[in-house]
């Protein structure tokens, strides 16, 4: 009981939080969902009922390439050319990530070809074929090293120089490996050239003058990265509808996809971490190499699969799609458990050293935090880290943000 003048002291924390035993309040399932899987599930849901097909489809193939280029603009104009530069000075882990994407990628894409049933004949192989060659990603690589307690800078320079390889190295193998699937004439170098790295140099060229500006309204830019993908996967699926390849796809034919694309992920995890213990890498490097190799780019993969398949990509792209998700699942759980293994010891670090926080670690290098490089690289980028949030719990992701 009060008196007068006395204020009731309000209750102590663990009388605000629920009951001992009933744990944490659980969000509802489709909170649990990323909007922009959700977005992508969507755009195939319309490509499937509302098809372009006639005039409206020559609509959307212009403006899928505009947006194509608008991508490859926005790549080339983010692109910090003096960080790429220093960051040629983790040479081993740059190699590790470069063989495991246009080597052990395709190697294994072909073996899987040959020996699973399913995915051997059709556009289902032409797909697997053409996910395995396709660079690595930067935004997810990124996230899941920060999250992992890795190599941050060089996350995002191992995912740059990726994708820079892939401009080049993708068209060739694709070339020689899909044959007339994707046949690389004097005019598909051309297209390839007017779309894909003319706007990225143009990007390169004026980013004195619009860098600035890109890296201030990054958020603002986001809805232009994911709508432009949006806008090309449902230009692809169209094409696929309207020639009815979806009528040879089977659910039988989808569940040995999934199989040899969980067997794909598998076994490059496995060989990119054998390769960061053969090369001596540290443990920060390591995660960050394992992580980046295994990764592929569905923002860097959808353009090129227009470019080079043209009205045939929308059934080829499916593949990368549902491979783009696994990855997304399996390296959160990764990055989870690497990261409680850390808690507690000193600096954050286990068997090495932990993210650079001033910049001068191996990786990109340049001035600020590890967690401020991967900001100013990766446009949209908070979507995927409260993706990673959702799979490894809110409490523990306050716990091993990285060191500031």
């Amino acid at each position: 009981m009060t008196t007068v003048g006395q204020h009731r002291a309000p209750p102590p924390p663990e009388a605000q939080r629920p009951p001992s035993g009933s744990g944490e309040r659980r969000r509802p399932w489709w909170r649990a969902l990323d909007p922009y899987v959700a977005a992508l599930a969507g755009a195939v849901a319309l490509a499937a009922l509302l098809p372009a097909s006639g005039r409206a489809a020559h609509g959307a193939e212009l403006a899928c390439e505009f947006a194509v280029g608008l991508l490859f603009f926005l790549y080339g104009a983010r692109l910090s050319t003096r960080e790429t530069v220093a960051g040629l000075r983790h040479l081993r882990l740059h190699g590790l990530v470069l063989a495991c994407t246009f080597v052990l990628f395709p190697v294994l894409g072909l073996a899987v070809t040959v020996v699973a049933p399913v995915a051997g004949t059709g556009p289902l192989r032409t797909g697997v074929l053409f996910l395995c060659l396709v660079p690595s990603t930067v935004q997810s690589s990124v996230a899941l090293t920060g999250v992992a307690r890795g190599n941050v800078p060089a996350a995002i320079c191992a995912g740059t120089y990726s994708s820079l390889a892939g401009l080049l190295l993708t068209p060739l193998l694709a070339a020689w490996l899909l044959g007339a699937g994707a046949a690389l004439s004097a005019d598909g170098l051309l297209r390839i050239c007017a779309q894909l790295l003319a706007p990225f140099v143009a990007g390169q060229l004026l980013r004195p003058w619009i860098g600035g500006f890109l890296a201030r309204h990054r958020r603002a830019l986001a809805p232009v990265d994911r709508g432009s993908i949006l806008l090309v996967v449902y230009t692809a699926f169209s094409g696929a509808v309207e020639q009815g390849v979806w009528a040879t796809v089977t659910p039988i034919a989808l569940l040995g996809l999934l199989a040899v694309l969980l067997f794909l992920l598998a076994a490059t995890l496995a060989t990119a971490r054998l390769g960061a213990r053969l090369l001596g890498l540290d443990r920060a490097s390591g995660i960050a190499a394992v992580l980046c190799g295994s990764q592929k780019s569905l923002a860097g993969g959808l353009p090129m699969a227009t470019v080079l398949f043209g009205p045939q990509a929308g059934l080829l792209v499916l593949p990368l799609m549902m491979y783009h998700q696994l990855q997304l699942v399996a390296g959160a759980l990764l990055a989870g458990r690497w990261s409680r293994r850390v808690d507690g010891i000193p600096g954050g670090a286990a068997g090495g050293p932990g993210p650079p926080s001033d910049g001068q670690g191996p990786g990109c290098g340049g001035a600020g935090s590890a967690d401020a490089q991967a900001e100013r690289h990766v446009p949209g980028g908070v979507g995927l880290e409260r993706v990673v949030e959702r799979r490894s719990g809110p409490s523990r992701w306050d716990r091993t943000r990285p060191p500031q």
